[in-house]
């Protein structure tokens, strides 16, 4: 355990000093290629650093956060464009953070509510009674009260999250249908908790306020409105910079906007089933098998679909929320069950992970007894 936190350690120190290099880079040399050239050995060394690691849990979430989200900044950085390309540039403590972790900062804080429990289809709080457009809710009032429910949500997640830990104890008693359900949970719950306290620490060193990662993705709608909406936001918004909008401006003068629209969709669930190979590779070691992959084509293809039969459709023949946000969770839960956990399951990741979970577990309590007897 000891060992693993020390490379930790080190790859993490090797990713600060690398993007302080490449904040000089940004300072000194203008976007463009040579900018790029500069850039390209910290991408592949980004690539390279999750080799040093032997968690799964570890490697992972390095290799989300550097290998994909960092170096995807990086290259937009590059150009001029993305979360690190401001004018004026943004200060170098303010770059690490935005480079190395996926948080976003919040343009409008006031304005934006953090977390919604519910949504209509443009995302706004439909009018509450006794309060009309001539007389709002004070801004203040609202961005308080959202910040109460994020502090009541993200414990409970948390919690949630540490029962279903103890639970995959009894897992040899599971039908592999619930199995299959608690990975799904499990997925969202570690995804959720992780994220929330990066950006906890992030905002507390920062002192600004950030853009939510998830929006309640069990509330989707359509694959649309989860993949577009709520589900990994930071993905999103990163796939939309390095993907969506370059094939879609380069396929717009060849087949018209509205079929480049559908192209640059595909493209991104490719970019994306793709980068989640390499993680998964990362985590496991192991040779792809190309199911992960399939999986987002699938559902790529699906939201293609679903987009044009929107189109053709309108919303005359529109299918209730309810009905529709149960075949949207229902989908994503089978195909994950199908594509997404198999590899996982197959390596044995899935017990390695939850080894490390213990391990770490074991590894606070006894600094937490050697504090407590040393103070007592």
């Amino acid at each position: 355990m000891e060992g693993e936190i020390y490379n930790a350690f080190k790859v993490c120190i090797t990713a600060l000093m690398s993007l302080c290099y490449c904040y000089i880079v940004g300072r000194i040399i203008p976007k463009g290629t040579q900018r790029l050239l500069a850039i390209l050995p910290v991408v592949a060394l980004f690539l390279y650093l999750p080799l040093n690691l032997c968690a799964v849990n570890l490697s992972g979430q390095i290799g989300f956060m550097l290998s994909w989200l960092g170096n995807s900044k990086l290259l937009l950085f590059a150009f001029g464009k993305g979360p690190l390309s401001s004018d004026p540039p943004i200060f170098l403590p303010c770059f690490l953070a935005i480079a190395c972790f996926p948080i976003k900062i919040q343009q409008n804080p006031l304005q934006e509510s953090p977390q919604r429990t519910h949504s209509t289809k443009n995302h706004t709080h439909p009018p509450q009674e006794g309060h009309h457009k001539e007389n709002p809710l004070p801004q203040n009032t609202e961005n308080i009260r959202h910040k109460a429910i994020l502090f009541l949500n993200y414990p409970t997640k948390a919690l949630l999250f540490v029962m279903l830990l103890h639970l995959y104890n009894y897992g040899d008693h599971f039908h592999p249908n619930l199995m299959s359900l608690l990975y799904c949970c499990h997925i969202y719950l570690a995804l959720e908790v992780t994220l929330a306290s990066i950006q906890a620490a992030a905002r507390a060193g920062l002192g600004m306020e950030l853009e939510p990662q998830f929006r309640e993705p069990y509330l989707s709608s359509s694959l649309q409105d989860f993949w577009g909406k709520r589900w990994n936001l930071m993905v999103t918004n990163i796939l939309r910079l390095t993907v969506y909008e370059p094939v879609h401006n380069a396929a717009s003068a060849v087949v018209g906007r509205k079929w480049a629209a559908l192209l640059a969709v595909m493209a991104a669930f490719l970019a994306s089933g793709l980068m989640h190979e390499l993680i998964f590779f990362y985590m496991g070691r192991m040779k792809p098998t190309w199911e992960v992959m399939w999986f987002f084509v699938i559902h790529g293809a699906c939201l293609v679909v679903e987009v044009v039969v929107k189109r053709k459709c309108g919303t005359k023949w529109r299918l209730p929320r309810a009905l529709t946000g149960l075949m949207t969770v229902t989908f994503v839960m089978v195909t994950a069950s199908w594509l997404f956990f198999p590899q996982l399951l197959r390596d044995g990741v899935d017990k390695k992970a939850l080894e490390e979970y213990a391990a770490a577990g074991a590894f606070i309590k006894d600094i937490s007894r050697a504090v407590m007897s040393r103070i007592l």
